[in-house]
């Protein structure tokens, strides 16, 4: 195992990954604990990602991110996963432990909790969740895993919304609808939420939230990480200061982060070396 003063590559896999703002945070961190690691983001298609991982491993890279499209295609390539993972069905982070296994986790649930601790009740929630892909099915577990009483989930495909609907209802939530994502436009689904989490898996997807009547009262959160100059992809209309709150639920570093790079993010893979190897 790499002592913890030995420089180490870590990095974001994902297609799109130019918005990522894991590398600011990351790097952040890492200088605020005087550790001389590097944090980079990748743009890796799905059908490269296999390649990706191997690479990563001969790299001896310290461990990996991953974001949309590679949450749940990642899964048959690991040789095992955390409990959290399994019981989401998606992996959001890569370890590579001494003999030379693939370990995935998620911590995506988690840090939606951490992020709405003491500022949203979510015991007893009437929750709508944008979205049917990776960072849905955590906060879907984490909505579970708190008490919510009825989860509705919205995505621009049927489809995938009732078969997390139904995933959601085998892992013990109180009640779970699925709706179309057009639906929303028309209020349906938002009848008496108090909770709407944004967490779409295609960052393009838009659709407008009506304007909520003084009859119905809900909080609004993200649970993605977009460019700061992009407005959320279904912010409500007529939104004004005080209502409704934006939480992000990413991590926080614990310094500033600072700005990120503009430039785009390479293809994998990247003739990269880790740093301190040369």
């Amino acid at each position: 195992m790499a002592r913890q003063n030995q420089a180490r590559l870590f990095g974001v896999l994902g297609d799109p990954v130019d918005h990522s703002l894991s590398p600011a945070m990351h790097n952040a961190a890492f200088a605020a604990a005087g550790l001389p690691h590097v944090y980079l983001r990748y743009r890796v298609p799905a059908a490269l990602l296999p390649d990706a991982v191997r690479e990563a491993k001969a790299l001896r890279m310290g461990g990996l991110n991953l974001t949309v499209p590679l949450k749940e295609i990642v899964l048959p390539l690991l040789d095992a996963i955390t409990h959290e993972a399994e019981r989401i069905g998606a992996v959001n982070t890569l370890l590579f432990p001494p003999g030379g296994r693939t370990v995935g986790d998620n911590t995506d649930g988690r840090g939606f909790l951490a992020a709405l601790r003491g500022r949203v009740r979510l015991s007893g929630a009437r929750a709508l969740v944008i979205g049917a892909g990776g960072s849905a099915r955590a906060v879907g577990a984490a909505l579970c895993q708190i008490g919510a009483a009825r989860i509705t989930i919205a995505n621009r495909t049927p489809a995938r919304a009732e078969r997390l609907a139904e995933r959601l209802g085998r892992l013990g939530a109180g009640a779970t609808a699925a709706v179309p994502l057009a639906a929303l436009e028309r209020g349906q689904g938002l009848e008496d939420a108090t909770l709407v989490v944004n967490a779409p898996a295609a960052a393009h997807a838009c659709v407008t939230l009506p304007r909520r009547s003084a009859a119905c009262s809900w909080t609004w959160c993200t649970a993605h990480a977009r460019r700061p100059s992009s407005p959320a992809p279904h912010a409500p209309a007529g939104r004004r200061s005080g209502a409704p709150t934006c939480c992000s639920t990413r991590g926080r570093s614990p310094s500033r982060p600072g700005r990120v790079a503009a430039r785009r993010a390479p293809r994998w893979p990247a003739r990269c070396t880790p740093p301190g190897s040369r």
